[in-house]
């Protein structure tokens, strides 16, 4: 692990151990700077505050999702933050990945802050919000139109494959 990315990391750790994480977002496990895990729930429609950049911000939900836990998984590598880290849902058994036309059924997302909108200000636990936020404003519980084929493909490593999102997985 690089300087850089071990110093960065050791103070996102340090800001989560001090100041906690945002609501319904929890780290797991983080014993190394390599892989860290974060259980984020889906908050429902009622408001809640987020804390990130030392902003407050108001968001309201539908239902559709609400109250339902995934688990993430952070891979780094040693050019953390100039680039972005290795983000993915967890799936073993009894876990699964959020149904969502954002997230293949191995758990790999289609989020373009992962990919050519990633920024080295962008936080762990900013990632973990978004990614909430993606999930809590979801209309329809649906896979991406290609999920079986990008299934049968994909490497183990969603950053091998990410070089753009594709067209039906970009935002309006």
């Amino acid at each position: 692990m690089g300087s850089i990315a071990a110093r960065r990391l050791a103070k996102e750790l340090k800001e989560i151990h001090t100041e906690g994480c945002p609501v319904g977002i929890k780290l797991v496990k983080a014993d190394d700077f390599e892989i860290w895990w974060f259980t984020i729930e889906v908050m429902g429609e009622s408001q809640y505050k987020v804390r990130l950049n030392l902003q407050v911000k108001l968001h309201s939900y539908s239902k559709l999702s609400q109250g339902e836990v995934y688990t993430l998984q952070f891979r780094f590598d040693a050019q953390y933050p100039i680039s972005s880290p290795a983000v993915q849902f967890v799936v073993t058994e009894g876990r699964q990945a959020p149904i969502h036309p954002h997230v293949y059924s191995n758990g790999h997302i289609c989020a373009s802050i992962l990919g050519n909108e990633w920024s080295p200000v962008l936080s762990v636990t900013a990632v973990c919000v978004t990614l909430q936020s993606m999930l809590a404003s979801c209309k329809k519980k649906e896979r991406p139109p290609d999920n079986d084929r990008y299934v049968r493909s994909a490497p183990d490593n969603p950053k091998k494959v990410w070089i753009d999102c594709p067209i039906f997985c970009r935002s309006p």
